[in-house]
């Protein structure tokens, strides 16, 4: 059976990631067959380990008009409008007229050519599965996938109360034979919205690469947090609530992993607050550097404001730590059990999320149970659960 998955890039991104992971999943299977196509190559390696069983094939790596980071701005703004207008307020303010006349055609000419090229591979696909991974992925594989093929879409996002989103992900679906959530609070909403198509929502989680043998000790005095350094992260969030722990405990020391637009502005305020010495921002790292660091730290912290899954929590429950989250963040909801294995806050209250760090500061032996009760969960998100999820919806298209 050969199973082929879609792909907008291969570069740094949660997406990206369970691209990786799931294909390297499949390529367990003897029987299996699976490709990544993905339309843009953005770097000379891939972000994440593949298999070598993984065949991975770029429809878009030579003659690009732009340069890779004008990529990044197309990749974020995915609607043409939103680029052209974001380019007009990047040069407009800079008076260069002409650079902005050059990307904003160059990005018209990418958008037409990235829908052709995949238009192309999925009319001449002879996989006998088709998995998409984005939205606008979704509508060219139900217009133009085989009749024989089973097409599924994988939806990451969430929607945060974006109707104008959701609908078009709805739009996208309705084509399809199956629809993988990966939170079953997706699975709901859009399995409602759906009822009167024939594609089926199914949920499946995600999953980690590798759960770790060891855990931590959870004596050292670290907090942690994992993740892109963008607005939605909340990191200077955590970082206000880190310096009231740091004034009542000052030996506690704060580590951020990750990169992202918002770093100057986290550097600033550590610098205006005289953090150096209390807070250490990493840089994106692997997950070997991660998973060590994690086995190092007594104490995980997440602030985002939203967060469609939340695939870091389980990586710090795999590593034994207690999590405490904003239940503003969906994709905390679903893992965290609060009191249980790690805290929800409510209504993003940074002084109960603050008062909740100092409970666990103070008591080793807390901090042990919710961790013990996280590393039990994990088992909920094994490769193994996650692959016969995979397995049942890929062959029921020859049982039906």
């Amino acid at each position: 059976m050969k199973i082929s998955i879609l792909a907008l890039h291969m570069g740094y991104g949660g997406i990206e990631k369970s691209i990786v992971t799931l294909a390297n999943l499949l390529a367990t299977k003897k029987n299996y067959e699976v490709e990544i196509i993905s339309i843009y190559k953005l770097y000379d390696a891939l972000a994440f380990e593949l298999n070598e069983k993984v065949k991975i094939t770029y429809l878009l790596d030579t003659d690009l008009p732009l340069r890779v980071e004008e990529y990044k701005l197309l990749l974020k703004h995915f609607h043409f409008l939103k680029l052209f207008h974001k380019l007009w307020q990047n040069y407009f303010s800079k008076l260069k007229l002409i650079s902005f006349f050059r990307d904003a055609f160059g990005g018209l000419s990418m958008y037409s050519k990235r829908k052709r090229v995949m238009k192309k591979a999925i009319l001449k696909s002879d996989a006998d599965v088709l998995i998409s991974t984005r939205t606008f992925l979704n509508e060219l594989l139900g217009v133009y996938g085989k009749d024989s093929a089973l097409k599924i879409g994988w939806e990451h996002n969430h929607y945060h109360n974006n109707m104008r989103y959701a609908t078009d992900v709805v739009r996208s679906a309705k084509k399809l034979d199956y629809f993988v959530l990966v939170s079953k609070e997706l699975e709901r909403f859009y399995r409602r919205r759906l009822y009167d198509y024939p594609v089926k929502c199914v949920y499946i989680p995600n999953t980690l690469d590798k759960i770790p043998k060891k855990k931590s000790s959870l004596t050292e005095k670290r907090i942690i947090s994992v993740g892109r350094l963008s607005p939605e992260k909340g990191y200077l969030d955590l970082l206000k609530i880190y310096n009231e722990v740091r004034k009542k405990y000052p030996d506690w020391h704060l580590d951020i992993v990750g990169d992202g637009k918002e770093k100057e502005a986290l550097k600033a305020y550590i610098k205006e607050n005289k953090l150096k010495d209390f807070v250490t921002l990493h840089g994106f790292q692997n997950s070997t550097y991660i998973n060590d660091l994690m086995q190092r730290s007594s104490i995980y912290v997440m602030t985002s404001f939203t967060e469609s899954f939340g695939i870091v929590l389980l990586e710090a429950m795999s590593n034994g730590l207690p999590c405490l989250a904003f239940d503003s963040a969906e994709g905390a909801r679903e893992i965290i059990t609060s009191g249980r294995d790690g805290y929800l806050i409510r209504n993003r209250n940074k002084d109960i999320m603050e008062k909740k760090i100092f409970d666990l500061i103070k008591d080793e032996k807390r901090r042990k149970e919710l961790g013990a009760m996280g590393r039990k969960k994990i088992k909920l998100y094994s490769k193994d659960k996650v692959l016969e999820a995979w397995i049942k919806v890929i062959e029921k298209k020859g049982q039906e």
